[in-house]
Protein backbone atom coordinates (compact mmCIF):
# COMPACT_ATOMS: atom_id res chain seq x y z
CA UNK A 1 0.00 0.00 0.00
CA UNK A 2 2.76 2.65 1.11
CA UNK A 3 6.41 2.29 0.42
CA UNK A 4 7.10 2.55 4.33
CA UNK A 5 5.01 -0.55 5.02
CA UNK A 6 8.11 -2.40 5.49
CA UNK A 7 8.83 -0.62 8.98
CA UNK A 8 7.84 -1.62 12.03
CA UNK A 9 8.01 0.59 14.50
CA UNK A 10 7.39 4.40 15.00
CA UNK A 11 8.93 6.79 17.91
CA UNK A 12 6.57 7.87 20.42
CA UNK A 13 7.22 11.79 18.63
CA UNK A 14 6.90 10.49 15.32
CA UNK A 15 3.39 9.22 16.35
CA UNK A 16 2.21 11.97 18.41
CA UNK A 17 2.83 14.49 15.19
CA UNK A 18 0.79 11.81 12.84
CA UNK A 19 -2.04 12.21 15.30
CA UNK A 20 -1.75 15.90 15.54
CA UNK A 21 -2.41 16.13 12.24
CA UNK A 22 -5.68 14.73 11.96
CA UNK A 23 -6.59 16.35 16.07
CA UNK A 24 -5.78 19.94 14.51
CA UNK A 25 -7.53 19.59 11.84
CA UNK A 26 -10.53 20.34 13.83
CA UNK A 27 -9.63 23.62 14.68
CA UNK A 28 -7.19 24.71 11.52
CA UNK A 29 -8.27 21.92 8.58
CA UNK A 30 -5.53 23.65 6.23
CA UNK A 31 -2.95 25.39 8.06
CA UNK A 32 -2.15 23.14 11.38
CA UNK A 33 -1.81 19.54 9.33
CA UNK A 34 0.11 21.30 6.65
CA UNK A 35 2.68 23.12 9.09
CA UNK A 36 3.21 19.81 10.72
CA UNK A 37 3.79 18.08 7.78
CA UNK A 38 5.98 20.30 5.90
CA UNK A 39 8.50 21.03 9.04
CA UNK A 40 8.45 17.56 9.86
CA UNK A 41 8.21 15.03 6.28
CA UNK A 42 12.06 15.22 5.73
CA UNK A 43 12.88 14.25 9.07
CA UNK A 44 10.44 11.15 9.51
CA UNK A 45 8.62 9.03 6.67
CA UNK A 46 5.59 8.45 8.77
CA UNK A 47 5.03 12.07 9.36
CA UNK A 48 5.19 12.07 5.29
CA UNK A 49 3.22 9.65 4.85
CA UNK A 50 0.85 10.50 7.48
CA UNK A 51 0.90 13.94 5.89
CA UNK A 52 0.46 12.74 2.54
CA UNK A 53 -2.41 10.80 3.46
CA UNK A 54 -4.42 13.46 5.50
CA UNK A 55 -3.97 16.37 2.76
CA UNK A 56 -5.36 13.64 0.20
CA UNK A 57 -8.06 13.49 2.14
CA UNK A 58 -8.66 17.18 3.03
CA UNK A 59 -8.90 17.42 -0.76
CA UNK A 60 -11.16 14.68 -1.96
CA UNK A 61 -13.58 15.58 1.43
CA UNK A 62 -13.63 19.48 -0.04
CA UNK A 63 -14.51 18.22 -3.92
CA UNK A 64 -17.27 15.65 -2.56
CA UNK A 65 -18.19 18.45 -0.44
CA UNK A 66 -18.67 20.88 -2.92
CA UNK A 67 -20.35 18.30 -5.75
CA UNK A 68 -22.86 18.01 -3.33
CA UNK A 69 -23.16 21.73 -2.45
CA UNK A 70 -24.48 21.86 -6.34
CA UNK A 71 -26.45 19.08 -5.97
CA UNK A 72 -28.79 20.73 -3.43
CA UNK A 73 -30.34 22.96 -6.29
CA UNK A 74 -31.95 19.41 -7.23
CA UNK A 75 -32.72 18.57 -3.69
CA UNK A 76 -29.99 15.34 -3.63
CA UNK A 77 -27.80 17.61 -2.13
CA UNK A 78 -29.35 18.43 1.06
CA UNK A 79 -28.98 14.31 1.89
CA UNK A 80 -25.60 13.76 0.75
CA UNK A 81 -23.80 16.64 2.22
CA UNK A 82 -24.72 15.81 5.72
CA UNK A 83 -23.74 12.61 5.07
CA UNK A 84 -20.20 13.73 3.76
CA UNK A 85 -19.80 15.91 6.54
CA UNK A 86 -20.30 13.40 9.13
CA UNK A 87 -17.76 11.02 7.26
CA UNK A 88 -15.27 13.33 7.55
CA UNK A 89 -15.74 13.92 10.84
CA UNK A 90 -16.00 9.96 11.85
CA UNK A 91 -12.76 9.41 9.27
CA UNK A 92 -10.75 12.11 11.10
CA UNK A 93 -11.08 10.90 14.37
CA UNK A 94 -9.81 7.12 13.14
CA UNK A 95 -6.97 8.54 11.47
CA UNK A 96 -5.93 10.42 14.20
CA UNK A 97 -6.56 6.94 16.79
CA UNK A 98 -4.75 4.94 13.68
CA UNK A 99 -1.87 7.55 13.35
CA UNK A 100 -1.21 7.37 16.93
CA UNK A 101 -1.11 3.52 16.91
CA UNK A 102 1.74 3.93 14.29
CA UNK A 103 -0.56 2.68 10.99
CA UNK A 104 -0.91 4.10 8.18
CA UNK A 105 -4.84 5.28 7.08
CA UNK A 106 -6.21 6.48 3.97
CA UNK A 107 -9.81 7.10 4.48
CA UNK A 108 -12.71 5.56 2.21
CA UNK A 109 -13.34 7.59 -1.38
CA UNK A 110 -10.15 9.51 -0.71
CA UNK A 111 -8.41 10.24 -4.08
CA UNK A 112 -4.71 9.71 -4.12
CA UNK A 113 -3.27 12.94 -5.47
CA UNK A 114 -0.01 13.10 -3.43
CA UNK A 115 2.10 9.96 -3.70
Amino acid sequence: MNEYNEIESFSAEDRMLGMLIYASSFFAPVVAPLLIWLLKREQSPFIDIIGKDYLNFLISYSIWGFIAGILCFVLIGLIILPIISILAFVFTIVGAVKAFNGEFYLPPFSIRFLH
